[in-house]
């Protein structure tokens, strides 16, 4: 059995292995505009792109046995890994002047480097983040009928290493979507509410997270039920020496007929072979059943996700830990071995802090939403989603309405305490955009002087861009007008709410009084003069001497609540300045006349008027907290009802799949033709 020979043949305009260059996707590598009428550039640029291929093929080191009657494919069981297992060390390898591909030095063409694959990935400084990449992806085909993703840790067939997989039961791709989702810069996604939009999250992720990745994928459109396997690794392109982005890629048709999937030739036979020749050699699955095999549970449609040679960290360990928790992924920490006092543990088992280490923390404050038909299953076990905004105490909600330029935003923001306050050192501000957490804690003041500790706040900022990592906004002017209204929410709330958890209410300093020798007006200067107000409301001066109860309000007082209600916005109104009045009016006394000429007196219109102003106060408050409650009513009731047509829309289907299924069986009885499950799903779906 030796190795197998391919005679290769002029491609059609692409190629099943296609390569990717300037982010485009090319079978050939096309010149400037106007080339195409030059004679002999095609047909030389394909000869390279053929010659490119066979040297990979070549040059392996390992055997490819292949049987033509049955199209059955096999390779030994040495699993390829990496020349470099540390990711950040990833990037430092040497071309093999020998591999490469001869149409190197000879036409005036752009192509991509496989360690652009590298430099690309490091994008991604958190591996988390990396990983909530691939869960948008399952999240945006919702929309396709996804109702789970799954994200778990499985074990490679080859060397029985450690492999990460994610499997979504939405729409899958095409054979031609999958082309698109392998190169750089496609994107298919136009609903507004869709979170990816770069077309380039799942070449970004899956480099991060490991040095190859394998896809499955199965889709059913127009009548036609396919499936496709593509394959994008590193350790082929770096180990075979070749000088741009090779991915091989193969697809298969189902045939009613004869109840099987077919090879989809489409760009002839050898092809197909030399594409699924690599892909057997450098993925996981060394034999053609085997591979097929891997469709048996995504069923009619889904995707599957399969990123093996996972990274190392610096000392020579997984940068993933499987073992500590068998329900959960966690990132190795050399800090978490620390020991703690008492005093500090409730702080590092908070959310705040646990979600930096423990993927399923992270995920279940990843996105704000999730529809009740859909769940995130992570190594077997259902994440249970953690609304932030639900967890706060004291919480008051303030409509922030940024400037974008002629569309009316409103950004609702919430913001509280945490209901381990003071106890836990930990704040900020979760940010998400189209439901996505972009932000978690997003330290907005500096908290060295404990103003601002355990305030916490959650807002969704649709109207700034995040990233292309997905972990951060880019730094417009509109954000920074939004980190400034944060700081001014943060400081405002924490002014006025701190004392309910135990911290001491700061009082601002007294206005200063004009001595008399700087600045004294006589008591008899009329503009002094007290006002007395009778029953019958009649203004009249008092005679001087008199005493009257007076209120001394420093000017300062009233100037601080005026300028409270309009650091507010919406958020504070009368209740700000009867409170303040309201402490101004705990300083009245009687004062005698003499005193005229160093405060400014302020004779209360009827003596009752402090303790009513406390009063409408305090129904205001109530009033205020009585709404709030409400409100949280309304959007739990608005839930409520969106679960429940959720749900019977679930019934509805699932009724309408039972309808089909024993119509099916009804046909099939008639006929009486033994079917298989794969006959039956693919006639269930035609019909």
């Amino acid at each position: 059995m030796g190795e197998i020979e391919i005679n290769h043949v002029k491609p059609e305009p692409e190629l099943n292995g296609f390569l990717i260059q300037n982010g485009d996707i090319h079978s050939s590598y096309l010149g400037p505009p106007g080339w195409d009428d030059l004679p002999g550039i095609c047909e030389s640029e394909d000869n390279e792109i053929i010659d490119a291929l066979s040297t990979v093929q070549s040059s392996s080191s390992e055997i490819i046995q292949t049987s033509v009657e049955d199209t059955t494919l096999s390779v030994p069981s040495i699993c390829p890994a990496p020349l470099c297992r540390q990711f950040w060390k990833a990037g430092n390898y040497e071309d093999a002047p020998d591999s490469r591909s001869k149409a190197q030095n000879s036409k005036n063409y752009l192509h991509v480097h496989p360690k652009f694959l590298h430099s690309n990935a490091t994008s991604h400084k958190w591996a988390f983040g990396a990983i909530a990449e691939l869960l948008d992806n399952a999240i945006d085909e919702i929309q396709n009928g996804a109702s789970y993703v799954i994200v778990d840790k499985i074990a490679n067939p080859r060397d029985g290493t450690p492999a990460l997989l994610t499997q979504d039961d939405g729409g899958g791709m095409d054979p031609e979507a999958m082309r698109r989702c392998m190169s750089f810069g496609f994107s298919d996604k136009k609903s507004k509410s869709a979170i990816g939009r770069y077309g380039n999250g799942f070449k970004t992720s899956t480099m991060r997270l490991g040095a190859d990745v394998i896809v499955f994928s199965r889709h059913f459109n127009n009548r036609t039920l396919t499936q496709s396997i593509g394959l994008l690794s590193y350790t082929y392109l770096s180990r075979t020496g070749l000088d741009r982005i090779v991915v091989p890629m193969v697809d298969y048709e189902y045939n009613m007929s004869t109840d099987t999937f077919n090879p989809l030739y489409r760009h002839g036979e050898e092809y197909f072979k030399s594409n699924l020749s690599i892909i057997l050699q450098w993925s996981p699955y060394q034999t053609d059943a085997k591979l097929m095999k891997q469709f048996d549970d995504i069923g009619p449609h889904g995707t599957k996700v399969i990123i093996f040679n996972l990274w190392f960290t610096d000392d020579g360990t997984l940068e993933f830990d499987f073992e500590s928790n068998p329900e959960d992924i966690r990132l190795r920490n050399s800090e978490n071995t620390k020991k703690i006092n008492s005093k500090m543990l409730i702080s590092e088992e908070h959310i705040g802090n646990q979600y930096r280490f423990s993927l399923r923390v992270y995920l279940s404050i990843l996105y704000l939403r999730i529809p009740q038909n859909f769940c995130i299953i992570l190594r077997g076990k259902v994440v249970e989603h953690h609304s932030i905004a639900h967890g706060l105490k004291y919480p008051e909600f303030i409509m922030y309405r940024p400037s974008t330029g002629g569309t009316k935003e409103e950004v609702l923001t919430t913001i509280g305490f945490l209901k381990e306050a003071p106890d836990v050192n930990i704040h900020g501000f979760n940010v998400y955009h189209k439901n996505r957490l972009i932000l978690p804690f997003w330290h907005v003041v500096s908290y060295l002087d404990s103003r601002g500790r355990g305030v916490v706040g959650v807002l969704e900022a649709n109207f700034v861009e995040p990233t292309h990592n997905k972990q951060d906004f880019e730094r417009t002017s509109l954000f920074q007008k939004l980190e400034t209204r944060l700081k001014e929410m943060t400081w405002e709330y924490w002014d006025h709410h701190c004392g309910l958890i135990g911290y001491q209410v700061k009082k601002k300093a007294p206005a200063p009084v004009p001595s008399a020798n700087s600045l004294y007006v006589s008591p008899n200067d009329a503009r002094l003069q007290p006002i007395s107000v009778d029953k019958s409301s009649k203004v009249s001066g008092s005679p001087v001497g008199q005493a009257h109860p007076v209120f001394s309000l420093p000017a300062g007082d009233l100037l601080a609540a005026r300028s409270g209600i309009q650091q507010c916005g919406t958020k504070r109104t009368q209740d700000d300045l009867l409170s303040s009045l309201g402490r101004g009016r705990r300083q009245s006394r009687v004062e005698p006349a003499h005193s005229a000429g160093r405060f400014m007196e302020i004779q209360p219109v009827i003596h009752a008027a402090a303790p009513l102003g406390q009063q409408e106060a305090k129904v205001l408050r109530q009033e205020h907290r009585k709404l709030r409650e409400r409100c949280l009513e309304y959007e739990k009731s608005e839930e409520e009802l969106k679960c429940k047509a959720s749900r019977l829309r679930m019934e509805l289907e699932e009724a309408q799949q039972e309808y089909q299924r024993m119509l099916t069986e009804l046909r099939s009885l008639e006929v009486f033709k033994p079917e298989n499950n794969v006959s039956k799903c693919c006639q269930i779906i035609l019909l």
